[in-house]
């Protein structure tokens, strides 16, 4: 047993979709969560900042005693994990890629696989690389769908929106005709569209959280090293952020599910 928090860090709010299902998942673990809020997006900056950034996030949440890192952001996930990895060994650092990857290659029945990201996520080719990588007859259809981040962040995900429901039409219309039957949630504000985006597609397409699919492997790695926490329940959970505290309890209890308002804690991450 193993009774040290696990660390998880985004670019900003995504990240908390992942926090969600480690609650879910893993109820008795303490989580110490941080979002960059004052620097979203990591996406369009050059890699040495997005380096910067991740190793500033990383040394923030190094300073409580974790046994676990998760990177729940796509951007730094293609950039600097193999850096975090070396830079904090022996500390597990486990990204979204991988794991995603992993389960769209067990998920599909075709071998047609969808990917939805942000611009940066689709442009470093990552998620396809890994799914070649694991599947080298996939046949991978990936469309960047910008407009999804500041849709969630506004309030607009729910099912029968008009935006919504325009939005998700035009971005996903490439995945009907490709006949993918997996499509890969490439962003962990995705999530909270999970429920228009099925709609859409219809029951035959299996999605694909990169958020979920990641802690998947959070609780594999706890199991098989026992280093679960003793307590079944009641894990205890702090947020923090590089911006207001404020604002970011109000919308992070949008991500999360439950009302976190009042509890975030503002960092002034440029001094780590």
């Amino acid at each position: 047993m193993d009774d040290r928090a696990i660390g998880v860090f985004d670019s900003g709010m995504g990240g908390l979709t992942a926090v969600r299902e480690l609650i879910r998942r893993l109820p008795g673990e303490d989580v110490v969560y941080f979002g960059d809020t004052g620097r979203v997006p990591y996406g369009g900056r050059g890699a040495e900042t997005i380096i910067k950034y991740a190793r500033q996030d990383v040394a923030f949440l190094r300073g409580f005693d974790l046994k676990a890192i998760v990177i729940a952001c796509g951007t730094v996930s293609t950039t600097a994990l193999d850096i975090l990895t070396r830079e904090n060994a022996p500390l597990p650092v486990i990204g979204v890629v991988e794991p995603a990857a992993r389960a769209a290659v067990a998920a599909t029945r075709t071998g047609r696989i969808g990917l939805v990201g942000t611009k940066a996520t689709i442009a470093s080719g990552a998620y396809e690389r890994t799914v070649r990588r694991l599947m080298p007859q996939a046949v991978v259809t990936a469309r960047a769908c910008p407009l999804f981040v500041p849709l969630v962040e506004n309030g607009r995900y729910q099912p029968g929106d008009p935006l919504v429901e325009l939005l998700v039409a035009e971005y996903l219309a490439p995945f009907r005709e490709a006949e993918v039957d997996t499509l890969i949630l490439g962003c962990t504000h995705y999530p909270l569209l999970r429920d228009a985006i099925a709609a859409y597609l219809g029951p035959g397409v299996t999605l694909i959280s990169s958020g979920a699919a990641c802690v998947d492997t959070v609780a594999r790695l706890l199991e098989e090293r026992d280093m679960k926490n003793a307590k079944a329940q009641g894990g205890e959970h702090l947020y923090f952020a590089s911006d207001s505290a404020q604002d970011f309890g109000v919308l992070g209890s949008v991500f999360l599910g439950q009302d976190i308002q009042g509890q975030a804690r503002q960092v002034a991450i440029e001094n780590y």
